[in-house]
């Protein structure tokens, strides 16, 4: 692994009018972050929630709010050092395989053993 990865959640206290029934996205991040230190448990990495109606005066992350509201996209939106990952409800294992794909290393979790290694 180059560097820890920073993923970030753009999102609201408002949940999205498209994302009935979805959790919050502080919900998504808190979820998305407990999953992330499971997986990937001793790895450095971090999390930011940045909130899209009061993003904080880096210019990187105000511009990127800005742009989930002009496109009007699904959110949470969640990204991996700038790039997006998913937007609305977002499945773990997109996340896992970014993480993968930046050199980190998941555990097998109790109880995941494929059937050819039970017998």
């Amino acid at each position: 692994m180059e560097k820890p990865i920073t993923i970030q959640v753009y999102g609201a206290e408002v949940i999205c009018a498209s994302c009935a029934n979805a959790p919050s996205s502080r919900d998504t991040f808190e979820w998305i972050e407990a999953a992330l230190a499971r997986k990937f448990p001793g790895q450095p990495f971090s999390m930011q929630y940045i909130d899209i109606f009061n993003p904080p005066d880096k210019t990187e992350e105000r511009a990127f709010a800005q742009k989930v509201l002009d496109e009007d996209l699904f959110y949470p939106v969640i990204t991996a050092d700038g790039r997006i990952i998913s937007e609305g409800n977002p499945p773990l294992k997109k996340i896992f395989a970014v993480m993968e794909a930046y050199g980190y290393t998941p555990v097998k979790e109790p109880g995941t053993l494929r059937k050819a290694e039970t017998r």
